[in-house]
């Protein structure tokens, strides 16, 4: 499997992008659209529940990851169980579950997904490098409820007719950037959920200051989501008092001896700050009476 570790590595988005594409036609010389379209249908996704679910604001809305593997660190779990994995995130509390379907680099499949879609009833989003709709009717047909598009993977031309398929056959998008040029870019194709990856995919390298920085750009009628490099408790209750509404978590709770107990923990992180604010916005109000 390849292995990449930091900018040595050359562009491993446009390498993932590459098998993207290629893995796309192998599978629709396989099974064509329409036949792939006639099993989706039998599905019906829950976007709005997805999107919902992210808009809690008593709860840290933990997307929760499914996934074997990372170019960076490797296997991160020997024994990798993605049903039994996404029942311990249910009973944690996870608003969502992530599930990892990239092949090449991840060792992912959309099996796993569909195991994921049998053992939970929470939303589920796929999570691969999405280069053309014939992955929206994969995504659909598996039981997915939502999709990762990510703005540097596509055009902005492709991203909104990605992002227009995806609302027309039910499922939401969640649209990753790294920049502010490109939550820009995914606004006007549409976004209306807006993860800030901290990871920059081209070289791995990870700055969780990207997302301090990045979500006062995030306007109000978007969903904001904090993504990667999310490695303690501190972090979380940073990323929710800065204003991030969800977070993305995977190799944090996949290193996790009881995932279960780690997203319990993280719900009691996301009460106190949740407090913290009413606190404060009572003692504003005792100081205006003064």
């Amino acid at each position: 499997m390849p292995t990449f570790g930091s900018r040595r590595s050359g562009n491993l988005l446009d390498a993932i992008v590459a098998a993207a594409r290629r893995t796309v036609e192998t599978r629709r010389a396989s099974e064509s659209a329409i036949a792939l379209a006639g099993r989706a249908a039998r599905l019906e996704p829950r976007g709005a529940m997805f999107r919902e679910r992210l808009c809690r604001v008593t709860e840290v809305n933990v997307i929760a990851e499914c996934k074997r593997r990372s170019p960076a660190r490797g296997i991160l779990r020997s024994e990798y169980h993605p049903g039994d994995l996404a029942r311990s995130y249910e009973q944690g509390g996870a608003a969502a579950i992530s599930v990892l379907t990239e092949p090449t680099f991840f060792d992912g499949s959309l099996a796993h997904l569909e195991e994921v879609r049998a053992a939970v009833a929470l939303p589920i989003l796929r999570k691969d490098f999405i280069v053309d709709q014939y992955q929206l009717l994969e995504a659909r047909a598996a039981g997915a409820d939502a999709v990762l598009l990510i703005v540097a993977a596509c055009s902005l031309s492709e991203l909104a007719a990605l992002i227009d398929v995806a609302q027309k056959m039910g499922l939401a998008t969640l649209v990753e950037a790294h920049s502010g040029e490109q939550i820009q870019q995914g606004i006007d194709a549409g976004a209306t959920i807006i993860g800030v990856n901290s990871r920059d995919l081209r070289t791995l390298d990870v700055d969780l200051c990207a997302c301090d920085a990045l979500v006062g750009q995030i306007p109000p009628g978007c969903v904001a989501v904090a993504e990667s490099g999310i490695r303690s408790l501190a972090d979380v209750g940073h990323l929710r008092a800065v204003g991030y509404q969800a977070m993305l978590i995977g190799e944090w709770l996949m290193s996790a001896a009881d995932p279960c107990k780690r997203l319990q923990e993280v719900a009691a992180i996301g009460g106190a700050v949740m407090r913290g604010r009413e606190d404060g916005a009572a003692g504003a109000t005792r100081r205006e009476r003064r």
